[in-house]
């Protein structure tokens, strides 16, 4: 299929969640401070002044950009099909080619386990085996890629043209027990595995918290739980990144209470921008900052764009035989009907007027603008949302938004990359 022209980055390899949407039941800056000025000061002919070295391109002695996807579901179908992203895939978002040709070094691979579809201790199996089918496929292609929990092993993974594939979890469902010390035990183990965030909650609540999309998420007596409040204390001690995405308002500002260390919401967009339960508000975008986090921009249509979603739902339920015969199809995942509902959509009302990458930067923009260059990047739900906006098909059209990042000038190396790796290292190290 064409696609329009790409930014390159060069010598780069790379490699770029899942929750109920309500159609489709899915799983899955302030500028810099002005430099000094020295006073003026004579010279004589013995004592000439010092040239001014030429100023420095700001990416150039750095090193290509390294891109870091925070949130992709790529391992619901290497589990659940047998599908291996190390080569070409048929259909969905993200494979290692097309990672490639956008220009990303490495992602989250998440760790998933729908609550709607397991219970009790079948998701904690569900959790351990996701963990292990991603262990082997690193184990199963040591040329292509490298399991990293660092930001030094991400750096060294980009250095050796691998692929850099880390690992975070998804909910506190995947535990499959509310017993506090099998919790603790289990959230431990997880860690020693390799998995390196935890997002407290999913789109449904938990024994930890309250989620932004239950039924309870306007409630602003139910926050953080008392087991939650434990398991964000000992994720700042083992050296594991709290994610807030999912969480709903309450139990944000209860783990913004309790965190010690930088926390990411590792895919969400800006509620500013779309008013939607699942993205961040300003003063939250604000207190994430503040503590060093960062937020990271969700590509998915209906939260980044809150009157698309109106006119979708409106053709939806007008044309509801044509969008369920899609739903009810067995003809390739879920990604994939989606995005044939996607096309339905656009050919039944050519005036729908969907997102594009332009939106997904404005959203950007946003938390640059109230949390600074530091409070952004990428997290995407790749392979965990049926439809992404206009122009960016799959990972491959990732460098169309950092065209639109750079003319803006808004600083691609940190919110590509940086600013993720950055905050991983403020959690890399365990509390005595």
């Amino acid at each position: 299929m064409s696609r329009r022209p790409l930014i390159r980055v060069p010598a780069l390899v790379a490699c770029l969640c899942a929750f109920s949407l309500p159609s489709w039941g899915c799983d899955g800056c302030g500028a810099d401070p002005e430099p000094e000025v020295e006073p003026e000061t004579e010279t004589t002919a013995e004592e000439e002044p010092e040239a001014e070295p030429e100023p420095e391109n700001e990416e150039a002695p750095e090193g290509p950009v390294i891109a870091i996807d925070t949130h992709v579901d790529t391992p619901q179908r290497m589990l659940d099909d047998g599908d291996d992203p190390s080569g070409a895939l048929e259909g969905g978002h993200l494979d290692f080619p097309r990672m490639r040709e956008g220009g990303l070094t490495g992602a989250f691979f998440s760790v998933f386990v729908n609550p709607r579809k397991y219970a009790g201790e079948a998701r904690w199996q569900r959790a351990l085996a996701l963990t292990r089918a991603i262990r082997t496929f690193v184990d199963e292609h040591p040329d292509d890629a490298a399991l990293c929990t660092t930001a030094g092993e991400v750096r060294a993974a980009a250095s050796a043209g691998k692929v850099a594939v880390l690992m975070g979890v998804e909910g506190a469902q995947a535990f499959g027990t509310d017993d506090p010390d099998l919790v603790i035990e289990r959230l431990r183990e997880l860690h020693r595995l390799g998995n390196r965030y935890l997002t407290i909650t999913w789109s449904t609540d938990n024994p930890l918290g309250f989620a932004s999309m239950d039924d309870n998420a306007e409630d602003d007596e139910k926050g953080l739980t008392e087991l939650g409040r434990r398991v964000v204390r000992e994720m700042n001690r083992l050296g594991m990144i709290v994610d807030v995405s999912h969480a709903s308002d309450r139990t944000f500002w209860d783990i913004m209470e309790v965190a010690e260390r930088p926390v990411l919401a590792s895919h969400s967009s800006a509620r500013a921008l779309a008013q939607h339960p699942r993205n961040m508000t300003d003063p939250m975008i604000r207190k994430v900052a503040e503590g060093g986090g960062s937020i990271c921009i969700n590509f998915y249509t209906r939260y980044i764009d809150g009157a698309y979603a109106r006119r979708r739902a409106t053709l939806e339920w007008r044309e509801r035989a044509r969008f369920g015969a899609i739903e009810e199809s067995e003809e390739g995942s879920w990604v994939d009907r989606g995005t044939r509902a996607f096309a339905l959509a656009r050919e039944l009302d050519p005036e729908l007027e969907p997102p594009t990458v332009v939106t997904i930067a404005d959203h950007i923009a946003h938390v640059v603008e109230v949390g600074g260059p530091e409070a952004a990047c990428l997290g995407s739900d790749y392979d965990g949302v049926p439809e992404l906006p206009v122009g960016m098909e799959d990972v491959s059209d990732l460098g169309v938004l950092r065209e639109e990042l750079e003319k803006r000038d808004i600083p691609v190396r940190a919110v590509f990359g940086e600013n993720v790796l950055r905050v991983l290292e403020a959690n890399e190290t365990p509390a005595e």
